[in-house]
């Protein structure tokens, strides 16, 4: 695919679940390690013009996360432990295991930012430095369920409806909803989405069990998330690394939530943030300068280190 030519493409399994990932043919040499975690709709696929840019000062490592792409996608059980975010982070720990590589820098978009979130809470000797895009923690999001949060993220609360209820009525029509989620949010459309990438997504969502997978996602995220973000909140415990939050300014966190505060509250290392003259598809609609912030931030992190 156009932009991966420097990268291989590699499946590891974890727990018995195959996931799927681009990594970069070349040495490591004394390139830091970084994790790039798409989310919902996309795939890894999402990376590839900031990876272009990145490539030269990090050592990529970008999955699918379990569900998603061509990653493993197994079916659902009663407690939604199999799409728990803590499951997927374990996903990342057997990833990194394979690679040989100790630790990482990560950086996550939508649901593999609450992916990232968990990874950092739950390996905190692996996570160096982490950077969420246009997100805030899930527990505040539930929290702070308004009449308008319910308008923009109405996805929230269909995809948790029990199966097969929201799996039937996506599959009926599965392009023009895929469609329709990737043009919102702030986003304006679909014009940030380039047509191999579509081609892609398009693929992607249709592949049996992916909207099952989506669904489950989701339903972990009302259910067993929720408890494990009570437990380690209870516990008192944070994010022991430096921070980096990006958030899109024409999008649903930036109108809805302070997401300073929020990622502050959660953090006992050092945050950063800004809005970006974005909608919710950052790193899409603004590769360079995604790619730019990065760089920064997680070079300072290398430097600190």
């Amino acid at each position: 695919m156009h932009g991966f030519e420097h990268f291989v493409e590699k499946t590891f399994h974890a727990a018995g679940v195959p996931i799927h990932l681009r990594v970069d043919v070349g040495p490591r040499g004394t390139r830091p390690a970084l994790v790039l975690l798409h989310g919902f709709p996309q795939t890894h696929v999402m990376w590839r013009r900031v990876a272009q840019q990145l490539r030269q000062h990090f050592f990529l490592v970008i999955p699918d996360l379990r569900g998603y792409g061509d990653s493993g996608k197994p079916p659902g059980d009663d407690r939604h432990l199999a799409y728990a975010k803590r499951t997927m982070a374990a996903d990342m720990e057997a990833v990194m295991d394979a690679l040989g590589i100790d630790q990482c820098f990560v950086c996550g978009h939508d649901r593999g930012g609450r992916v990232a979130h968990r990874w950092a809470l739950d390996a905190p000797q692996r996570v160096r430095a982490l950077c969420v895009i246009d997100i805030v923690p899930t527990f505040d999001i539930y929290a702070a369920t308004s009449f308008e949060l319910a308008q923009a993220y109405y996805h929230w609360f269909h995809l948790t409806q029990p199966a097969p209820l929201p799996e039937t009525m996506i599959g009926g029509a599965p392009l023009p909803y895929l469609h329709h989620k990737l043009g919102g949010w702030g986003s304006g459309g679909m014009g940030h989405v380039e047509p191999e990438a579509l081609r892609e997504y398009e693929r992607c969502f249709q592949l049996p069990g992916t909207i099952h997978a989506i669904c489950e996602d989701y339903r972990a995220g009302a259910s067993i998330d929720l408890e494990h973000d009570a437990a380690s909140r209870t516990q008192g415990q944070k994010i022991a690394c430096d921070l980096l939050a990006l958030w899109g300014a024409r999008g649903v966190i930036a109108r809805l939530f302070d997401p300073m505060a929020l990622w502050q509250a959660q953090c006992s290392g050092r945050v950063e943030g800004s809005a970006m003259p974005a909608g919710h598809f950052i790193p899409e609609e603004l590769p360079e300068a995604t790619a730019e912030a990065l760089h920064r931030f997680f070079s300072s992190c290398a430097v600190a280190t």
